[in-house]
């Protein structure tokens, strides 16, 4: 087939098969625009340790006016394209009001992310300072985005908090939907495989491994037999839980009570009470029973070596 046939051979697809952009008027986001967003995001959340050259205490003022200034430019542009597609009367004004409500909640947000880059020190013996955190842990990027992302969502702007998260999940293997709420000191061990879904609900210092899904158990279907949007789907996980490496939680209802812990490659579709213990054991039998004493190291010995 020659190439002029091939030509008409894609616009007549594009035509009849959908997967083309807004070429007239409505632009989708720029995915590498995005991308640079995400990155520039991190430079503001962490000055300094990211830059291709060391940067000075009295340069970061100065430092901070240009990356931020470029970080408004790029947000509102995106933004201003997310919302043209939910017919916003006046997107340009709105998306200047989206920035600045985002900026401003940026200092909150340092401070929130700097429980978690503690709870990665704290909860792995392998750490040897903070430095290795924040430069090379994918937890630290894939939940700081994650709660940037969450912003966004939370004052509804569509498509653009996804393609934030997206970003994350590429580089790290670690999928954190931008819906789903996330207390302080969380911390994601080794990351990849890690799927955590939009209403999943989670408490302050949870710690979680690879290859654990806090996921949807089913879907409320339509009467064309499709899944219904929105509705609580996902597990809630309380304060101080743990989940152990290849784990699943499923359900909207699910509960997994405080102090509680998940050992590996467990499947939940019922919620535990706080301060319990579920395993699997060699006979593939699952057993729930309380979390005593000599349990208290429990979140201290390595992954998969917990005491039962």
């Amino acid at each position: 087939m020659k190439l002029n046939q091939i030509k008409a051979a894609l616009l007549a697809s594009y035509e009849t098969d959908g997967g083309i952009n807004h070429l007239d008027g409505t632009n989708l986001p720029s995915q590498e625009s995005v991308n640079i967003l995400a990155r520039d995001c991190m430079h503001l959340l962490f000055p300094g340790y990211f830059e291709e050259k060391a940067l000075a205490k009295n340069e970061v003022a100065s430092h901070i006016d240009t990356l931020l200034a470029r970080f408004d430019r790029r947000l509102r542009a995106e933004l201003e394209k997310c919302l043209r597609l939910l017919r916003d009367p006046d997107p340009a004004g709105r998306a200047h009001g989206v920035a600045e409500a985002c900026l401003g909640e940026l200092p909150g947000l340092r401070k929130l992310i700097q429980t978690d880059v503690a709870a990665a020190y704290r909860g792995d013996p392998a750490a040897r300072n903070v430095e290795e955190i924040i430069l090379a842990y994918p937890c630290v990027l894939v939940i700081s985005l994650q709660r940037f992302a969450h912003i966004l969502y939370v004052l509804g702007v569509p498509l653009l908090p996804r393609m934030l998260t997206e970003y994350a999940h590429e580089r790290t293997g670690c999928d954190i939907h931008p819906g789903a709420e996330i207390g302080p000191y969380f911390f994601i061990d080794h990351a990849t495989g890690v799927v955590i879904g939009e209403t999943a609900r989670i408490g302050s210092e949870v710690k979680i491994y690879q290859g654990v899904t806090l996921g949807a158990k089913s879907f409320v279907m339509d009467n064309k037999g499709h899944p219904i949007k929105g509705g609580r789907r996902h597990p809630k996980l309380e304060n101080g839980v743990i989940v152990y490496a290849g784990a699943s939680i499923m359900g909207g209802d699910t509960v997994i009570g405080e102090n509680s812990v998940v050992g590996s490659n467990v499947s939940l579709m019922e919620s535990i009470p706080a301060n319990s213990i579920a395993v699997r054991q060699a006979d593939g039998a699952l057993i729930v029973r309380p979390r005593q004493k000599r349990d208290a190291m429990i979140g201290q010995v390595g992954e998969g070596d917990y005491m039962i």
